[in-house]
């Protein structure tokens, strides 16, 4: 094709409105530095009411500040990018690159067979020919179950991937499709639905009642053989490696019933010894990538949790468009998508989808060199993930992937592969270092891209109208708050490593990118400022000690131009990126209960590790609720039902600032001292109002529900207790 005729495979769009932000930027920063003199110019002498509690702020708002500075790196230059598939048929339909799908899982109880099925018939039916497809399912927990599952799966495919193909439906998740109405169904359609959905509720059937009994049926056990390889089975943490080639897409015999072959379907459990580390998630999908190699080796790699099912049927073609275009493509290393969740309700109560992040903040990463690699929904180059260097000169060749010749039969080809799945394989090897998903970080997937990305390769990240994934959201506060601390923990522990954006990546990316990096991994710090400013201002407010610049001040002026201006525009991009107002409000709830709560013990945790007083750890979230959880989650009530320390952070500080909101309230109206608070606490008094308002829910679940997701009464009494000391031990001491 000559240069001449060249049309790109994906386009580029940049952000609208970019010169105009980035004056609000600069004003807002303006702004700030005009609260940090005068936090610095008016510090009480020594002796003076509130010195010690002006220079705790001043230290909070330097960290605000120079946080804030970091997120813009997120919104400084936000690009959009557009595929054109039509293109890429034209030119590539009959040379398209063959491509290995990796599914975890690690726990049959927390991450049900069915669920597991359901993603990995998803992406078995991808819109790509078939005999290109080879889906490898890790299996960490080693479970018989999810081996049954899988082999009921396999039987289903046969019938299910035909019936995608002809009607063409979306999402290609049985369960997804079959509780969905989207798809109006001519009758030919109806009544093949009718027998589809026959045999998938039969199928899921024979799953969970297996599950529950938590024994595989005699007949199917005595039918496939694979199930001796669990005669030796100790324990989830103690087996040998466990490896079944359920569908071996070589084979012009295995089709379905239309009498196409189908994608090649792996099984895999890799070794697990209690003496040797396994590296949680890095280390299953290093096995992946080696075993893979073996079988398909295939050069593009798509990698998916077990719940994250695929919802776009075109998503592999998407990729390929940024992977082959033949200008811009060839620096190209991963392809992100956004996760994105089906549970999600109206106003996001736990604000789980994290709306901004994957509608903003992931693009303006994107414009800077590339977005982070978040483990799940993202495409790989297999060569570069596995260490390839970059090059200038570099063109992916797509017609020169090595073809593995299998001269064994499959049961002997199955023993030969089982040595790369040992528990010692990665030891004395690059494998976790300078090879695969490195190892060392309970997010494994952070350090690799970034990894990838100071050798000088590019990302990307497709957002498209339709989402490529959906998976399944947190649904109780427990949930989610544990699921950010082992996030922001993981982030922590990387900006103290090696592997730190601050000198690992200094003058191998952009700067932008290094702030865009250094903002995420420094999520847990922000604990400690924000619950100074949650706690300290609220008890000097109780004691009539003024904090901040009077009303008739022109000091007043930056502070409230800084605080009006970040929360409009906050509200701003949550609305133009999707949400409510109702969303935002929770957003700007679950923003405070995480930054006090798991982010601070993220950060404590981070210290001691630091200092070798614990270690790390890999914490899966749970994937089911019962009903009664369910039910007020889709009511959009806050589920609390335990007593934990973080809830005991939580309740104390909303009840601290309740119990200064209430005698503050009292003393002005009884003591006719209005207008003193308004002239001269004003801020501070809003600042506690609208701490107690966000807190609302908690106080409902401290003394007002009567429901199991209420807070126990036991935490509430110790948070009263907690709280009035707090109170009446600052106002002693003042």
């Amino acid at each position: 094709m000559g240069s001449d005729e060249y049309l790109p495979l994906f386009e580029t769009r940049r952000a609208k409105g970019r010169v105009q932000y980035r004056l609000l930027v600069v004003s807002v920063f303006v702004g700030i530095c005009l609260i940090w003199i005068h936090r610095v110019s008016h510090i009480p002498r020594k002796g003076e009411d509130g010195r010690w509690g002006w220079i705790g702020l001043l230290g909070a708002e330097l960290w605000f500040g120079l946080y804030w500075l970091l997120t813009q790196a997120h919104r400084w230059n936000p690009v959009y990018r557009s595929t054109f598939k039509d293109r890429l048929s034209q030119r590539y339909e009959t040379d398209l690159p063959k491509v290995d799908i990796f599914v975890c899982t690690a726990d049959p109880v927390i991450e049900p067979p069915v669920m597991v099925i359901n993603t990995v018939l998803s992406v078995m039916s991808y819109d790509y020919p078939p005999e290109k497809l080879s889906v490898y399912l890790s299996d960490d927990g080693g479970s018989d179950l999810t081996y049954y599952a899988l082999l009921e799966a396999s039987h289903f495919a046969k019938h299910w991937l035909p019936f995608c193909k002809k009607f063409k439906v979306e999402p290609r998740s049985p369960a997804a499709y079959f509780n969905s109405s989207d798809d109006p169904l001519d009758a030919n359609q109806s009544k093949e639905l009718v027998l589809i959905k026959k045999l998938y509720e039969e199928m899921e059937s024979r799953i969970e009642n297996a599950t529950k009994l938590a024994r595989i049926p005699e007949e199917a056990r005595s039918k496939h053989t694979g199930f001796s390889q669990w005669d030796s089975y100790s324990s989830q943490r103690d087996h040998g490696t466990i490896l079944q080639i359920i569908i071996d897409g070589r084979d012009s015999n295995v089709t379905d019933k239309d009498g196409f072959v189908l994608p090649t379907l792996v099984y895999l459990a890799r070794e697990k010894r209690p003496q040797h580390h396994h590296n949680f998630k890095a280390g299953a999908m290093n096995t992946l990538i080696r075993v893979s190699s073996e079988i398909s080796n295939a050069p593009i790699i798509l990698n998916v949790d077990c719940d994250m099912y695929s919802n776009n049927s075109d998503s592999v073609r998407d990729a390929l468009c940024f992977f082959m275009d033949e200008e811009k493509g060839h620096d190209v290393a991963f392809v992100q998508f956004p996760q994105n969740f089906k549970n999600v309700t109206r106003n996001e109560l736990y604000d789980a989808v994290l709306r901004v992040s994957s509608e903003l903040e992931f693009h303006g990463l994107d414009g800077c060199g590339g977005p982070l690699y978040i483990g799940t929904g993202c495409f790989h180059r297999r060569d570069i993930l596995c260490g390839r260097k970059f090059s200038k000169e570099y063109k992916g060749d797509w017609k020169s992937v090595k073809h593995i010749k299998r001269e064994k039969s499959v049961l002997e080809f199955e023993e030969k592969l089982k040595g790369l799945a040992s528990s010692t394989y990665d030891k004395n090897t690059q494998w976790g270092k300078e090879m695969g998903l490195l190892y060392g970080c309970p997010v494994e997937d952070v350090i690799t891209g970034l990894s990838i990305q100071c050798r000088g390769w590019k990302s990307v990240y497709f957002n498209p109208l339709r989402k490529a994934f959906l998976g399944v959201a947190p649904n109780t506060l427990p949930d989610i708050l544990l699921q950010h601390k082992r996030w922001s923990e993981g982030d922590l522990q990387i900006f103290f490593s090696r592997y730190s954006p601050a000198w690992y990546a200094y003058g191998k990316i952009s700067l932008v990118l290094q702030m865009g990096y250094s903002a995420y991994c420094l999520w847990a710090p922000n604990s400690l400022a924000t619950l100074y400013y949650s706690v300290i201002p609220s008890l000097y407010l109780l004691r009539g000690i003024p904090l901040f610049p009077q009303n008739s001040s022109p000091w007043f002026i930056p502070f409230a131009y800084v605080i009006t201006a970040k929360h409009i525009c906050g509200l701003a991009e949550f609305l133009w990126c999707g949400g409510t107002i109702l969303g935002w409000w929770n957003s700007q709830r679950m923003w405070l209960y995480k930054r006090t709560s798991s982010y601070l013990f993220a950060f404590m945790d981070t210290i001691l590790k630091l200092l070798g007083f614990a270690e790390s750890g890999f914490v899966i979230s749970t994937k089911i609720a019962d009903q009664d959880v369910s039910q007020r989650y889709e009511k959009e009530i806050m589920e609390f039902g335990t007593s934990t320390p973080m809830f005991t952070i939580l309740s104390t500080l909303a009840l601290i600032n309740l119990v200064c909101f209430v005698g503050v309230l009292i003393e002005a109206l009884t003591g006719k001292g209005i207008m003193r608070v308004y002239e001269t606490m004003s801020l501070q008094f809003v600042l506690c109002g609208i701490l107690v308002l966000i807190n609302l829910p908690l106080y409902e679940a401290l003394f007002l529900r009567k429901d199991k997701g209420k807070l126990p009464s036991s935490l509430a009494a110790k948070s009263i207790v907690l709280a009035l000391f707090a109170c009446v031990g600052f106002t002693l001491l003042y």
